[in-house]
């Protein structure tokens, strides 16, 4: 998958937080995106308006909208919460953001990342890790311990794990028909694809391999496309450490922070159809942004969220 030659201008938004780690949009045009101190701001009007409208007391990833107003928050401390997006955070209604799923099978979740909602109000979701939260996701990568999954909660509120063992599962985006739900396995560079309709209904294959660096956040953008933000390039010496004894992977994340694998600077997304074909594959200069952990196309324009910026940024098409 090689990358197309580029030439957007990408234009950077500073927030006043930092780690605007996903960012979605409503049908008015304004990005919401959340910080690592739990707060969630509103960017209206080109940047030039910014709000804080929720503080969900733990540490936002993934946000979506919810069909009754709310926004949809995975907090990867949390859990799944669901905040009414407008006002000051005291005058949200309800007063508190409401925790829709904390625990799953009694036990806590450990990492709540990423989800996409289902027109019939069921929410699919992913808990990145069983044994590390967001905070040591570096060991959860280098020890490759295989313990994500992908969940569902109905619109009935009960909860059920629908795929176990994925390595890292990070973003979630469901068809535009609604026939699968794709989940991105950031260890394992692909997207698998879990069918929900049609006569391949309850299996599980795979949307796009050998991925040209890590997915994190995925989601479905108004042009019906998957899109994937490429977090990282292919690193060498992580394939190396995933491949190795565990004591070595133990060890390796424990290293004082310089001598461990980390995310090399980049700016690249990429769009798939249902078939799994490459439809886009935009590389930009990572410069001013890098290391895009969320992607949310828009009407033609391409919105970016970044785990280690204090910003979000877009192009056009």
């Amino acid at each position: 998958m090689a990358t197309l030659p580029t030439m957007e201008k990408l234009t950077v938004l500073p927030v006043p937080g930092f780690g605007a780690e996903d960012v979605v949009l409503d049908d008015s045009g304004v990005a919401y995106t959340g910080t690592e101190d739990g707060s969630v701001f509103a960017i209206a009007d080109g940047g030039r308006r910014i709000d804080l409208v929720a503080r969900t007391g733990g540490r936002p990833l993934g946000l979506e909208l919810l069909g009754d107003g709310r926004l949809l928050v995975c907090d990867a401390n949390r859990g799944l919460l669901a905040v009414h997006p407008s006002g000051h955070p005291d005058r949200l209604r309800g007063g508190r953001p409401d925790v829709l799923v904390g625990t799953v099978h009694g036990r806590r979740m450990r990492f709540c990342n990423n989800a996409a909602v289902q027109s019939n109000g069921d929410i699919w979701f992913t808990d990145s890790s069983r044994f590390y939260g967001v905070d040591k996701w570096e060991a959860d990568l280098v020890e490759d311990t295989r313990s994500g999954r992908l969940l569902r909660r109905s619109a009935d509120g009960g909860v059920e794990v629908v795929l176990a063992g994925l390595r890292f599962g990070n973003g979630v985006a469901l068809a535009a028909d609604e026939s699968f739900v794709a989940v991105a396995e950031t260890a394992a560079r692909r997207v698998v694809r879990h069918w929900l309709s049609g006569p391949a209904a309850g299996t599980t294959d795979t949307l796009a391999d050998d991925l040209p660096g890590y997915p994190d956040n995925i989601s479905r953008g108004s042009d019906g496309l998957v899109w994937v933000a490429v977090a990282s390039p292919t690193d060498r010496v992580l394939e190396r450490l995933m491949r190795a004894p565990m004591p070595l992977r133990r060890v390796a994340w424990r290293l004082p922070e310089p001598a461990r694998p980390k995310p090399k600077r980049t700016v690249r997304v990429m769009a798939l159809a249902a078939d799994g074909s490459v439809v886009h594959d935009r590389a930009l200069p990572a410069d001013g942004f890098h290391m895009v952990t969320g992607v949310r196309e828009h009407h033609g324009r391409v919105w970016l969220s970044s785990l280690h910026e204090p910003a979000v940024a877009h192009f056009d098409l």
